[in-house]
């Protein structure tokens, strides 16, 4: 059984979504790389989730907190930052064949109704706005600035729970 939210004990998942080869989406798989050094304290866990929806809901099970972290379609002001309770962005998956079609939203809502108690009850998403979305390797200047300040804030966010500080 999970340890309650925001007491020690708490079991951190964080995953990086996105497309590597798709300039800006690549964000998520970026922070978690920034993540990796300095090495976060026991009790967290990353993952590169890449493009695959079904791996956070399969990484998610168990943990007492989730972080998302993703890209967000350009609109306007590249960088911006946008921190999101899960249960704002849960959707169901549309039915489909296809498993492209599964995104990490619709693993939100899968995993809280399939695995119930054992999904974390405490789920935040980082969307970061892109600036492109062309083929490409590298972030744009204002996304690799906000990949490094929403990597500060899960190092804070983590600090948080597993010291206990969030249920004062």
């Amino acid at each position: 059984m999970n340890a309650p939210a925001g007491i020690r004990g708490a079991d951190i998942v964080v995953i990086g979504c996105g497309n590597a080869n798709r300039s800006d989406d690549g964000v998520g798989p970026h922070v978690i790389s920034l993540l990796r050094d300095p090495p976060l304290p026991a009790g967290v866990r990353l993952f590169d989730a890449g493009t695959d929806g079904m791996a956070v809901l399969y990484r998610a099970r168990g943990a007492t907190h989730l972080v998302i972290v993703d890209a967000r379609i350009p609109e306007g002001s590249p960088g911006a930052i946008h921190e999101v309770p899960g249960a704002v962005l849960e959707n169901p998956p549309a039915p489909s064949l296809n498993l492209h079609d599964f995104r990490w939203d619709n693993a939100l809502y899968a995993g809280r109704r399939i695995y119930g108690d054992d999904f974390p009850a405490h789920v935040s998403v980082l969307l970061i706005e892109a600036e492109s979305l062309e083929l490409g390797l590298s972030l744009s200047p204002p996304v690799e600035a906000a990949a490094r300040s929403v990597a500060a804030r899960i190092r804070e966010m983590a600090g948080e729970w597993l010291s206990g500080e969030a249920a004062r």
